[in-house]
Protein backbone atom coordinates (compact mmCIF):
# COMPACT_ATOMS: atom_id res chain seq x y z
CA UNK A 1 0.00 0.00 0.00
CA UNK A 2 1.12 3.66 -0.89
CA UNK A 3 0.03 6.88 -0.68
CA UNK A 4 0.72 9.82 -3.24
CA UNK A 5 0.16 13.79 -1.99
CA UNK A 6 -1.40 15.78 -5.24
CA UNK A 7 -2.64 18.46 -3.61
CA UNK A 8 -2.32 20.44 -0.24
CA UNK A 9 0.86 19.51 0.06
CA UNK A 10 3.58 22.46 1.26
CA UNK A 11 0.28 24.44 0.28
CA UNK A 12 -2.98 25.12 1.94
CA UNK A 13 -5.61 24.54 -1.45
CA UNK A 14 -6.10 21.85 -3.51
CA UNK A 15 -6.23 18.92 -1.13
CA UNK A 16 -6.31 15.27 -2.71
CA UNK A 17 -4.42 12.37 -1.23
CA UNK A 18 -4.29 8.64 -3.45
CA UNK A 19 -3.86 5.42 -1.57
CA UNK A 20 -2.87 2.47 -4.02
CA UNK A 21 -3.51 -1.02 -2.30
CA UNK A 22 -1.51 -3.88 -3.27
CA UNK A 23 -4.22 -5.36 -5.73
CA UNK A 24 -4.18 -1.74 -7.48
CA UNK A 25 -7.12 -0.29 -6.12
CA UNK A 26 -7.53 3.41 -5.77
CA UNK A 27 -9.18 5.25 -3.08
CA UNK A 28 -9.26 9.54 -3.57
CA UNK A 29 -9.37 11.45 0.11
CA UNK A 30 -11.04 14.42 -1.37
CA UNK A 31 -10.56 15.97 -4.62
CA UNK A 32 -9.90 19.82 -4.07
CA UNK A 33 -9.61 23.01 -6.71
CA UNK A 34 -6.28 25.12 -6.17
CA UNK A 35 -6.79 28.36 -5.06
CA UNK A 36 -4.86 31.78 -4.59
CA UNK A 37 -2.00 29.93 -5.69
CA UNK A 38 -1.22 33.21 -8.52
CA UNK A 39 -0.33 32.16 -12.18
CA UNK A 40 0.28 29.15 -11.33
CA UNK A 41 -3.56 28.12 -10.31
CA UNK A 42 -4.97 27.12 -13.80
CA UNK A 43 -1.97 24.84 -14.37
CA UNK A 44 -2.38 23.39 -11.05
CA UNK A 45 -6.42 22.49 -11.66
CA UNK A 46 -5.72 21.50 -15.26
CA UNK A 47 -3.39 17.70 -14.77
CA UNK A 48 -4.41 15.61 -11.21
CA UNK A 49 -1.14 13.78 -11.79
CA UNK A 50 -2.96 10.81 -11.63
CA UNK A 51 -5.16 9.41 -14.27
CA UNK A 52 -8.83 9.82 -12.60
CA UNK A 53 -10.17 6.49 -14.60
CA UNK A 54 -8.44 4.66 -12.70
CA UNK A 55 -9.81 5.62 -9.23
CA UNK A 56 -12.24 2.81 -7.59
CA UNK A 57 -13.51 5.11 -4.79
CA UNK A 58 -13.73 8.79 -3.41
CA UNK A 59 -13.96 9.68 0.24
CA UNK A 60 -15.10 13.42 1.00
CA UNK A 61 -14.29 14.97 4.21
CA UNK A 62 -16.01 17.97 3.49
CA UNK A 63 -17.73 20.63 0.87
CA UNK A 64 -15.47 23.44 0.92
CA UNK A 65 -14.44 24.30 -2.35
CA UNK A 66 -10.57 23.46 -2.34
CA UNK A 67 -11.51 19.99 -0.81
CA UNK A 68 -14.22 19.01 -3.23
CA UNK A 69 -14.32 21.67 -5.79
CA UNK A 70 -12.32 19.72 -8.99
CA UNK A 71 -14.81 16.50 -8.42
CA UNK A 72 -16.83 17.62 -11.76
CA UNK A 73 -13.34 17.73 -13.85
CA UNK A 74 -12.51 14.08 -11.98
CA UNK A 75 -15.68 12.60 -13.39
CA UNK A 76 -15.56 14.41 -16.70
CA UNK A 77 -11.88 12.96 -17.39
CA UNK A 78 -12.82 9.30 -16.60
CA UNK A 79 -14.09 8.57 -12.92
CA UNK A 80 -17.23 6.66 -12.62
CA UNK A 81 -17.09 5.36 -8.90
CA UNK A 82 -18.96 5.96 -5.97
CA UNK A 83 -17.96 9.31 -3.92
CA UNK A 84 -18.98 8.87 0.25
CA UNK A 85 -19.57 11.80 1.83
CA UNK A 86 -21.54 12.56 4.99
CA UNK A 87 -25.60 14.09 4.34
CA UNK A 88 -24.20 17.68 4.49
CA UNK A 89 -21.31 17.72 2.78
CA UNK A 90 -23.63 16.41 -0.12
CA UNK A 91 -26.08 18.97 -0.02
CA UNK A 92 -23.23 21.44 0.39
CA UNK A 93 -21.31 20.36 -2.52
CA UNK A 94 -24.38 20.55 -4.71
CA UNK A 95 -24.57 24.29 -4.07
CA UNK A 96 -21.18 24.77 -4.19
CA UNK A 97 -19.75 22.75 -7.19
CA UNK A 98 -23.20 23.94 -9.05
CA UNK A 99 -21.57 27.90 -8.21
CA UNK A 100 -18.01 27.10 -9.05
CA UNK A 101 -19.20 25.36 -12.60
CA UNK A 102 -20.90 29.13 -13.01
CA UNK A 103 -17.52 30.90 -11.90
CA UNK A 104 -15.32 28.50 -14.87
CA UNK A 105 -17.44 29.53 -17.30
CA UNK A 106 -17.67 33.09 -16.77
CA UNK A 107 -13.85 32.95 -16.15
CA UNK A 108 -13.53 31.24 -19.75
CA UNK A 109 -15.83 33.70 -21.56
CA UNK A 110 -14.06 36.47 -20.12
CA UNK A 111 -10.58 35.20 -20.99
CA UNK A 112 -11.57 33.70 -24.00
CA UNK A 113 -12.57 37.77 -25.44
CA UNK A 114 -9.26 38.75 -24.92
CA UNK A 115 -8.09 35.48 -26.23
CA UNK A 116 -9.87 36.10 -29.60
CA UNK A 117 -9.03 39.45 -29.95
CA UNK A 118 -5.19 38.62 -29.72
CA UNK A 119 -5.44 35.92 -31.68
CA UNK A 120 -5.15 33.59 -29.30
CA UNK A 121 -6.27 29.91 -29.41
CA UNK A 122 -9.37 29.55 -27.56
CA UNK A 123 -9.16 27.82 -23.96
CA UNK A 124 -12.09 25.34 -22.31
CA UNK A 125 -13.35 25.83 -18.69
CA UNK A 126 -12.02 22.75 -16.30
CA UNK A 127 -15.52 21.89 -16.25
CA UNK A 128 -19.05 23.08 -17.09
CA UNK A 129 -22.88 22.81 -15.06
CA UNK A 130 -23.62 19.65 -16.52
CA UNK A 131 -20.06 17.84 -15.15
CA UNK A 132 -21.05 19.39 -11.61
CA UNK A 133 -24.41 17.87 -12.05
CA UNK A 134 -23.26 14.25 -13.34
CA UNK A 135 -20.65 14.31 -10.57
CA UNK A 136 -23.22 14.75 -7.94
CA UNK A 137 -25.22 11.88 -9.34
CA UNK A 138 -22.05 9.80 -7.85
CA UNK A 139 -22.87 10.57 -4.21
CA UNK A 140 -23.32 8.34 -1.57
CA UNK A 141 -24.20 9.93 2.23
CA UNK A 142 -22.96 8.12 5.40
CA UNK A 143 -23.68 9.14 9.00
CA UNK A 144 -21.15 9.84 11.40
CA UNK A 145 -20.01 6.64 13.96
CA UNK A 146 -20.56 4.33 11.45
CA UNK A 147 -18.02 1.88 9.79
CA UNK A 148 -19.35 1.37 5.67
CA UNK A 149 -17.43 -1.31 3.14
CA UNK A 150 -16.11 0.77 0.16
CA UNK A 151 -14.41 -2.03 -1.37
CA UNK A 152 -13.28 -5.24 -0.15
CA UNK A 153 -11.22 -5.15 2.77
CA UNK A 154 -11.75 -1.73 3.20
CA UNK A 155 -13.65 0.41 5.68
CA UNK A 156 -14.69 3.76 5.91
CA UNK A 157 -15.91 6.03 8.91
CA UNK A 158 -16.62 9.92 9.64
CA UNK A 159 -16.50 11.42 12.54
CA UNK A 160 -17.18 14.88 13.25
CA UNK A 161 -14.36 17.59 12.91
CA UNK A 162 -16.32 20.31 13.78
CA UNK A 163 -14.84 22.72 10.73
CA UNK A 164 -18.22 23.48 9.40
CA UNK A 165 -21.53 21.89 8.89
CA UNK A 166 -21.14 18.42 7.85
CA UNK A 167 -17.21 18.32 7.92
CA UNK A 168 -15.47 14.42 8.94
CA UNK A 169 -12.50 13.33 9.78
CA UNK A 170 -12.37 9.94 7.80
CA UNK A 171 -10.86 6.81 9.03
CA UNK A 172 -10.29 3.26 7.32
CA UNK A 173 -9.87 -0.19 8.11
CA UNK A 174 -7.84 -1.99 5.24
CA UNK A 175 -7.02 -5.47 5.46
CA UNK A 176 -4.39 -6.59 2.98
CA UNK A 177 -2.44 -10.41 3.41
CA UNK A 178 -4.62 -10.91 6.74
CA UNK A 179 -3.05 -7.61 8.48
CA UNK A 180 -5.53 -4.71 9.62
CA UNK A 181 -4.29 -1.04 9.36
CA UNK A 182 -5.85 2.17 10.05
CA UNK A 183 -5.59 5.23 8.47
CA UNK A 184 -6.82 8.32 9.94
CA UNK A 185 -7.52 11.44 7.73
CA UNK A 186 -8.29 14.34 9.64
CA UNK A 187 -9.78 16.93 6.73
CA UNK A 188 -9.68 20.49 8.18
CA UNK A 189 -10.29 20.45 11.65
CA UNK A 190 -12.38 22.91 13.45
CA UNK A 191 -11.78 24.47 17.15
CA UNK A 192 -12.73 23.20 20.26
CA UNK A 193 -14.25 26.10 21.08
CA UNK A 194 -15.96 27.03 18.54
CA UNK A 195 -19.35 29.13 18.71
CA UNK A 196 -21.55 27.29 16.24
CA UNK A 197 -20.26 23.80 15.97
CA UNK A 198 -19.67 21.01 18.02
CA UNK A 199 -15.91 20.00 18.96
CA UNK A 200 -13.73 17.60 16.82
CA UNK A 201 -14.78 13.87 18.24
CA UNK A 202 -12.14 11.17 19.18
CA UNK A 203 -11.29 8.49 16.94
CA UNK A 204 -9.77 5.15 17.08
CA UNK A 205 -6.00 4.44 17.50
CA UNK A 206 -4.42 4.82 13.60
CA UNK A 207 -1.25 3.60 12.84
CA UNK A 208 -0.98 6.10 9.73
CA UNK A 209 -2.58 9.74 10.03
CA UNK A 210 -2.62 12.81 7.58
CA UNK A 211 -3.10 15.89 9.46
CA UNK A 212 -3.83 19.72 8.23
CA UNK A 213 -1.40 21.95 9.76
CA UNK A 214 -2.87 25.30 8.25
CA UNK A 215 -2.26 27.43 11.55
CA UNK A 216 0.18 24.42 13.03
CA UNK A 217 2.53 27.34 15.00
CA UNK A 218 -0.24 29.96 16.04
CA UNK A 219 -2.75 29.93 18.88
CA UNK A 220 -5.83 31.81 18.49
CA UNK A 221 -7.14 34.55 20.43
CA UNK A 222 -10.30 33.63 22.86
CA UNK A 223 -13.50 33.13 20.06
CA UNK A 224 -15.62 35.78 22.61
CA UNK A 225 -12.80 38.09 21.38
CA UNK A 226 -14.12 38.34 17.38
CA UNK A 227 -17.66 39.66 18.50
CA UNK A 228 -15.69 42.86 20.28
CA UNK A 229 -13.32 43.30 17.51
CA UNK A 230 -15.83 43.21 15.11
CA UNK A 231 -17.96 45.82 17.29
CA UNK A 232 -14.74 47.32 17.05
CA UNK A 233 -14.50 47.78 13.37
CA UNK A 234 -18.04 48.51 12.85
CA UNK A 235 -17.67 52.09 14.86
CA UNK A 236 -14.60 52.53 13.83
CA UNK A 237 -15.13 52.39 10.07
CA UNK A 238 -18.72 53.12 9.49
CA UNK A 239 -19.94 54.79 12.91
CA UNK A 240 -16.84 57.46 13.40
CA UNK A 241 -15.58 57.91 9.36
CA UNK A 242 -19.13 57.00 8.19
CA UNK A 243 -17.10 54.93 5.66
CA UNK A 244 -18.26 51.51 4.66
CA UNK A 245 -16.83 48.11 6.24
CA UNK A 246 -16.66 45.55 3.92
CA UNK A 247 -15.95 41.90 5.09
CA UNK A 248 -14.79 39.18 2.91
CA UNK A 249 -16.41 36.41 4.23
CA UNK A 250 -16.10 32.25 2.60
CA UNK A 251 -19.82 31.76 2.09
CA UNK A 252 -20.01 28.80 4.28
CA UNK A 253 -18.64 28.96 8.03
CA UNK A 254 -17.56 32.42 8.06
CA UNK A 255 -20.36 33.74 6.97
CA UNK A 256 -22.42 32.11 9.85
CA UNK A 257 -19.90 33.05 12.31
CA UNK A 258 -20.13 36.51 11.13
CA UNK A 259 -23.64 36.73 11.25
CA UNK A 260 -24.03 35.38 14.45
CA UNK A 261 -21.80 37.33 16.22
CA UNK A 262 -23.63 40.34 14.83
CA UNK A 263 -27.03 38.75 15.98
CA UNK A 264 -25.63 38.32 19.19
CA UNK A 265 -24.28 41.92 19.93
CA UNK A 266 -28.08 42.89 18.72
CA UNK A 267 -29.25 40.87 21.65
CA UNK A 268 -27.26 42.62 23.75
CA UNK A 269 -28.64 46.22 22.24
CA UNK A 270 -25.04 46.98 21.43
CA UNK A 271 -25.11 46.53 17.48
CA UNK A 272 -25.25 50.26 16.11
CA UNK A 273 -28.29 51.02 13.96
CA UNK A 274 -26.88 50.59 10.35
CA UNK A 275 -27.69 48.98 7.43
CA UNK A 276 -25.81 45.17 6.88
CA UNK A 277 -25.43 43.49 3.41
CA UNK A 278 -25.02 40.13 2.75
CA UNK A 279 -24.12 40.47 -0.36
CA UNK A 280 -23.99 36.65 -1.95
CA UNK A 281 -26.10 34.48 -3.45
CA UNK A 282 -24.16 31.57 -2.36
CA UNK A 283 -23.59 32.92 0.95
CA UNK A 284 -27.30 33.33 1.73
CA UNK A 285 -28.09 29.46 0.24
CA UNK A 286 -25.36 28.33 2.36
CA UNK A 287 -27.03 30.26 5.26
CA UNK A 288 -30.29 28.61 4.96
CA UNK A 289 -28.45 24.99 4.64
CA UNK A 290 -26.46 25.20 7.79
CA UNK A 291 -30.33 25.94 9.55
CA UNK A 292 -31.12 22.35 8.37
CA UNK A 293 -28.97 20.94 10.87
CA UNK A 294 -29.32 21.75 13.89
CA UNK A 295 -28.26 18.81 15.38
CA UNK A 296 -24.95 19.95 15.07
CA UNK A 297 -24.35 22.66 16.65
CA UNK A 298 -22.98 23.02 20.04
CA UNK A 299 -24.59 23.34 23.33
CA UNK A 300 -24.55 27.29 23.47
CA UNK A 301 -26.30 27.70 20.22
CA UNK A 302 -28.86 24.98 21.29
CA UNK A 303 -29.43 26.85 24.18
CA UNK A 304 -29.57 30.03 22.12
CA UNK A 305 -32.32 28.82 19.86
CA UNK A 306 -34.92 28.16 22.59
CA UNK A 307 -35.10 32.52 22.81
CA UNK A 308 -34.43 32.77 18.87
CA UNK A 309 -35.62 31.12 16.60
CA UNK A 310 -32.98 32.41 13.78
CA UNK A 311 -29.68 32.90 15.07
CA UNK A 312 -28.37 34.20 11.55
CA UNK A 313 -30.81 37.28 11.18
CA UNK A 314 -31.34 40.51 12.86
CA UNK A 315 -32.47 44.22 12.53
CA UNK A 316 -31.05 45.48 9.51
CA UNK A 317 -29.64 42.44 7.77
CA UNK A 318 -30.48 42.48 3.73
CA UNK A 319 -30.11 40.01 1.67
CA UNK A 320 -28.54 41.33 -1.85
CA UNK A 321 -29.40 38.66 -4.50
CA UNK A 322 -29.24 39.83 -8.03
CA UNK A 323 -26.28 41.93 -9.98
CA UNK A 324 -27.87 44.95 -10.37
CA UNK A 325 -29.13 45.28 -6.42
CA UNK A 326 -25.14 44.55 -5.96
CA UNK A 327 -24.00 47.41 -8.32
CA UNK A 328 -26.47 50.05 -6.75
CA UNK A 329 -23.91 49.24 -3.60
CA UNK A 330 -21.26 51.24 -5.15
CA UNK A 331 -23.04 54.47 -5.88
CA UNK A 332 -23.87 54.23 -1.98
CA UNK A 333 -22.75 56.98 0.07
CA UNK A 334 -24.30 56.24 3.53
CA UNK A 335 -22.09 53.87 6.02
CA UNK A 336 -22.79 50.21 5.65
CA UNK A 337 -21.09 46.36 6.29
CA UNK A 338 -21.40 44.49 3.67
CA UNK A 339 -20.44 40.79 4.01
CA UNK A 340 -19.60 38.80 0.19
CA UNK A 341 -17.53 35.78 -0.90
CA UNK A 342 -15.19 35.06 -1.37
CA UNK A 343 -13.02 34.51 1.68
CA UNK A 344 -9.94 35.36 0.01
CA UNK A 345 -11.04 38.37 -1.76
CA UNK A 346 -10.53 35.98 -4.94
CA UNK A 347 -13.64 36.03 -6.78
CA UNK A 348 -16.97 36.92 -6.42
CA UNK A 349 -18.86 39.90 -5.66
CA UNK A 350 -16.74 40.93 -2.92
CA UNK A 351 -14.11 41.67 -5.41
CA UNK A 352 -15.83 44.09 -7.56
CA UNK A 353 -16.66 45.81 -4.08
CA UNK A 354 -12.97 46.61 -3.03
CA UNK A 355 -12.05 47.87 -6.47
CA UNK A 356 -14.68 50.15 -5.87
CA UNK A 357 -13.78 51.22 -2.50
CA UNK A 358 -9.98 50.60 -1.71
CA UNK A 359 -8.64 54.51 -2.86
CA UNK A 360 -11.31 55.97 -0.43
CA UNK A 361 -9.66 56.01 3.26
CA UNK A 362 -13.08 56.37 4.76
CA UNK A 363 -13.55 52.78 4.01
CA UNK A 364 -12.18 49.70 5.28
CA UNK A 365 -11.93 46.15 4.70
CA UNK A 366 -11.62 43.48 7.34
CA UNK A 367 -10.32 39.85 6.61
CA UNK A 368 -11.73 37.34 8.75
CA UNK A 369 -9.95 34.01 7.84
CA UNK A 370 -6.99 32.46 6.10
CA UNK A 371 -5.71 33.42 3.11
CA UNK A 372 -3.32 32.17 0.24
CA UNK A 373 -0.40 34.66 -0.28
CA UNK A 374 -0.80 35.02 -3.28
CA UNK A 375 -4.57 36.11 -3.54
CA UNK A 376 -5.81 39.70 -3.36
CA UNK A 377 -6.64 39.53 0.05
CA UNK A 378 -3.06 38.13 0.95
CA UNK A 379 -1.81 40.99 -0.76
CA UNK A 380 -3.95 43.06 1.37
CA UNK A 381 -3.07 41.47 4.43
CA UNK A 382 0.83 41.93 3.67
CA UNK A 383 0.38 45.20 3.28
CA UNK A 384 0.85 46.36 -0.07
CA UNK A 385 0.36 49.95 -0.90
CA UNK A 386 -0.74 49.02 -4.58
CA UNK A 387 -2.75 46.10 -5.82
CA UNK A 388 -4.17 44.73 -9.09
CA UNK A 389 -7.59 44.49 -9.44
CA UNK A 390 -9.36 43.03 -12.91
CA UNK A 391 -5.89 44.20 -14.26
CA UNK A 392 -6.11 47.83 -12.98
CA UNK A 393 -3.71 49.00 -10.60
CA UNK A 394 -5.12 50.22 -7.12
CA UNK A 395 -3.78 52.12 -4.85
CA UNK A 396 -4.98 51.06 -0.92
CA UNK A 397 -6.25 53.97 0.67
CA UNK A 398 -8.62 52.18 2.49
CA UNK A 399 -7.34 50.72 5.88
CA UNK A 400 -7.07 47.11 6.18
CA UNK A 401 -8.06 44.60 9.14
CA UNK A 402 -7.80 41.19 10.32
CA UNK A 403 -9.84 39.35 13.01
CA UNK A 404 -7.76 35.96 13.01
CA UNK A 405 -9.78 34.88 15.80
CA UNK A 406 -12.68 33.46 13.54
CA UNK A 407 -10.67 31.06 11.78
CA UNK A 408 -12.88 27.91 11.14
CA UNK A 409 -9.31 25.93 11.41
CA UNK A 410 -7.96 24.82 14.96
CA UNK A 411 -4.32 26.35 16.21
CA UNK A 412 -2.04 23.98 17.41
CA UNK A 413 -3.62 23.23 20.88
CA UNK A 414 -6.67 22.31 18.94
CA UNK A 415 -4.77 20.05 16.33
CA UNK A 416 -2.98 18.64 19.25
CA UNK A 417 -6.13 17.86 21.44
CA UNK A 418 -7.26 15.87 18.58
CA UNK A 419 -4.38 13.74 18.82
CA UNK A 420 -4.35 13.46 22.83
CA UNK A 421 -5.84 10.01 22.72
CA UNK A 422 -3.30 8.50 20.67
CA UNK A 423 -0.30 6.10 21.23
CA UNK A 424 2.55 8.04 19.40
CA UNK A 425 4.46 4.52 20.06
CA UNK A 426 1.77 3.01 18.05
CA UNK A 427 1.38 5.62 15.04
CA UNK A 428 4.15 4.46 12.33
CA UNK A 429 4.01 7.88 9.86
CA UNK A 430 2.34 11.04 10.54
CA UNK A 431 1.93 13.22 7.36
CA UNK A 432 1.43 16.96 7.69
CA UNK A 433 -0.85 18.54 4.72
CA UNK A 434 -3.10 21.45 4.19
CA UNK A 435 -0.22 24.19 5.68
CA UNK A 436 2.62 26.46 4.34
CA UNK A 437 6.24 24.87 4.71
CA UNK A 438 7.70 26.78 7.05
CA UNK A 439 4.80 26.78 9.32
CA UNK A 440 4.24 22.88 9.15
CA UNK A 441 8.41 23.16 10.00
CA UNK A 442 7.27 24.26 12.97
CA UNK A 443 4.18 21.68 13.46
CA UNK A 444 6.82 18.92 13.05
CA UNK A 445 9.41 19.91 15.59
CA UNK A 446 5.86 19.95 17.99
CA UNK A 447 5.39 17.04 16.80
CA UNK A 448 8.57 15.52 17.36
CA UNK A 449 8.57 16.31 21.15
CA UNK A 450 5.37 14.55 21.36
CA UNK A 451 6.90 11.12 20.74
CA UNK A 452 5.75 10.97 16.87
CA UNK A 453 8.76 9.97 15.47
CA UNK A 454 8.29 10.05 11.82
CA UNK A 455 6.68 12.79 10.61
CA UNK A 456 6.50 13.63 6.85
CA UNK A 457 6.05 16.80 5.00
CA UNK A 458 5.35 15.54 1.80
CA UNK A 459 5.71 17.33 -1.42
CA UNK A 460 3.24 17.37 -4.27
CA UNK A 461 2.73 14.07 -6.58
CA UNK A 462 5.42 12.90 -3.40
CA UNK A 463 4.33 8.80 -3.26
CA UNK A 464 5.29 7.13 0.07
CA UNK A 465 4.70 3.38 0.82
CA UNK A 466 3.12 2.41 3.75
CA UNK A 467 4.40 -1.23 4.12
Amino acid sequence: MKIAFHGAARSVTGSKHLLTLKNGKQILLDCGLFQGMGKETEALNRKFGFDPATVDVVVLSHGHIDHCGLLPKLVKDGFSGPIYCTPATRDIAAILLEDSAQIQESDIKYSNKKRRAEGRPLIEPLYRKEDAVAAMQLFKTREYGQWFEVLEGVEVMFTDAGHIIGSAAVHLRITENGVQRQISFSGDLGRYRDVILRSPAPFPQADFIILESTYGNSLHKSVASSVELLLHWIEKVCVQRRGKLIIPAFSLGRTQEILYALNQLELENRLPRLDYFLDSPLSIATTALVKKYPQYFNKTIQRVLQEDHDPFHFNGLQYVQSVEESKILNYRNEPCVIISASGMAEAGRVKHHISNNIENSRNAILMTGYCEPQSLGGRLMDGQKEVSIFGVRHEVHAEVGVIKSMSAHGDYEDMSQWLAEQDPNTVQKLFLVHGEYDVQQDFKERLQRKGYVDVIIPDRHQEVGLG
